[in-house]
């Protein structure tokens, strides 16, 4: 008996952590995605030179090894003589940064929006549902790009633009939680017990919500960085010089066949970072959800 004891039931972190390790995709993208934190953590640090200083002996350098002017540019340089390689690196700050911003906005008016429609699924819960099912049926991309045009260009409107768009998601996501856990008998119990209806949705039904919340959070950062760079890209996100994935691609959009290096490798950062998050929620994914644990 005493052994059984001693042997103590893993933490809930560490069980995860068991579960998630298990896709080598999903641990890839936390690989990945840990690299993209630090390039933008220390981007001032591991940039070689400032993302906006321009070298004009040396436009459209190709990448090499070999010096010009004193400097060696790995990646190449763009139209302007700017090194692609630190305004990669620090267009990987501002793209974690709109993921961050984008999907912290549209889940904490999201959560609250589907708690609400979970528990009163009356009339309030019933606006609610079919407002986010108007926005559901415009194009995701239509819509951010209205709300731009609405708000103006600019890095902080493509934000809450890109948050607006997510919206309807977590809205659907947590009332099927809510729902799916109302039935329960903890619930019962606790309603039984006296519980009022904001207790009961912030302190019994939402941490267990909170699974799923989480997947489609860390999905949320690839879209955020998807249509930050589309919007970029049409001219109504981060405007120049602000090294922007999606800017620097439609600034560059006329050399595509002339100097490859500086379309090709904002293309690549978007699909790594991309992939990454979608790597690491399907891991989260199976890791959380008991129906999909082998």
């Amino acid at each position: 008996m005493s052994a059984v004891l001693d042997q103590a039931a893993p933490s809930p972190l560490a069980e995860l952590w068991r579960d998630f390790r298990r896709n080598r995709g999903a641990v890839i993208g936390l690989a990945l995605i840990t690299a993209l934190v630090l390039c933008a953590l220390f981007a001032d640090v591991i940039a070689p030179y400032a993302p906006s200083e321009q070298y004009r002996d040396a436009t459209l350098h190709a990448p090499s090894l070999q010096p010009v002017g004193g400097h060696v540019f790995l990646l190449g340089t763009d139209p302007v003589g700017r090194d692609m390689l630190s305004r990669l690196i620090h267009g990987t700050r501002l793209s974690l940064l709109i993921g961050l911003v984008s999907v912290g906005l549209s889940m904490s008016i999201g959560v609250p929006l589907g708690l609400v429609a979970g528990f009163y699924c009356g009339g309030i819960g019933f606006t609610i549902m079919r407002l986010m099912d108007i926005m559901l049926a415009l194009p995701s991309l239509l819509l951010a790009v209205a709300v731009v045009a609405i708000l103006g260009p600019g890095l902080m409107n493509a934000m809450y633009a890109i948050a607006i768009v997510m919206l309807p998601h977590f809205v659907r996501l947590t009332r099927a939680a809510v729902i799916g856990e109302m039935v329960k008998d903890y619930v019962n119990a606790s309603r039984i017990a006296g519980a009022s209806h904001l207790r009961l949705m912030i302190d019994t039904v939402l941490p267990n919500c909170a699974a799923p919340l989480i997947v489609q959070a860390t999905l949320g950062f690839s879209t955020a960085i998807l249509d930050a760079a589309a919007l970029g890209f049409l001219g109504l996100g981060a405007q120049p010089p602000t090294p922007e994935w999606g800017s620097m691609l439609a600034s560059a959009l006329e050399f595509i066949q002339s100097a490859w290096w500086v379309v090709t490798l904002p293309g690549l950062a978007i699909l790594v970072s991309v992939l990454a998050f979608n790597l690491m929620g399907d891991g989260l994914r199976d890791a959380l959800d008991p129906k999909l644990k082998r």
